[in-house]
């Protein structure tokens, strides 16, 4: 008997859009957040499983005390954080197939979109993407670049560091209202992806290495502050 691929369904959506200058694009949760098994420590939002780095590296940055809990206390907590910062999230997947049952963006398969590219048309308050990860397959810059050629648009290189700079030219369509022109430059910025499974990456590049030296203390969570800092 075949196995049927596991129907991975992203459990939230896009938040804070109409309000946002910044939006955080990832891919998808794990898949226990689709089925509604969380671990204790998960917090039922986007980015909210314990494995994940993003939230502990705001936390950080912004000294938030942030609970990390199954709450709507925190729950809420991260919401403030956000509205207060006109922070959106829009993760680039609406739902994707597996064949195994994990997190990984590369076993993703028949990939559905949310279609990013008009969420910036409908939202001309929006002017940054912050990727959670870069261009590899199945990333969220790899996506919205895929996504971008349906729109006859591209991505221009700003900086080819690590993390990754880019501007789009958005052209203004009839419904949105803008005073620079007939487009708008949206920034995006490539962050090494809050995850552990990102970590040997890190480990890897020069600019880590040095700090490390430097530093024998300092880790992969202190080099991604330092990185998110500059952009949040």
């Amino acid at each position: 008997m075949t196995t049927l691929p596991f129907k991975h369904t992203h459990p939230y959506k896009p938040f804070l859009l109409s309000q946002a200058t910044k939006l955080i694009v990832g891919t998808l949760p794990p898949p226990r957040f689709t089925t509604g098994d969380l671990k204790p420590q998960d917090v039922d939002f986007c980015y909210g499983s314990c494995n994940g780095q993003l939230w502990p590296i705001l936390d950080r940055i912004f000294q938030l005390g942030l609970t990390y809990e199954t709450t709507d206390e925190a729950v809420q907590q991260r919401k403030q954080f956000l509205i207060k910062n006109k922070i959106g999230v829009c993760d680039i997947v609406e739902s994707a197939d597996r064949e195994k049952i994990d997190a990984s963006d590369i076993g993703m398969q028949n990939v559905v979109l949310r279609d990013l590219v008009g969420y910036l048309q409908k939202y001309p308050n929006i002017d940054t993407l912050l990727f959670t990860g870069g261009n590899s397959k199945n990333g969220p810059e790899y996506f919205f670049r895929r996504q971008l050629k349906e729109y006859n648009l591209k991505l221009d290189v700003v900086s080819d560091d690590v993390p990754r700079i880019h501007h789009l030219e958005l052209p203004i369509t009839p419904s949105t209202t803008s005073v620079r022109g007939q487009s708008r430059t949206i920034k995006t910025v490539s962050l090494t992806a809050p995850s552990g499974a990102a970590n040997r990456a890190v480990g890897s590049l020069q600019a880590y290495k040095q700090m490390k030296q430097k530093n024998p203390a300092f880790n992969t969570l202190d080099f991604r502050v330092l990185q998110y800092r500059e952009f949040f």
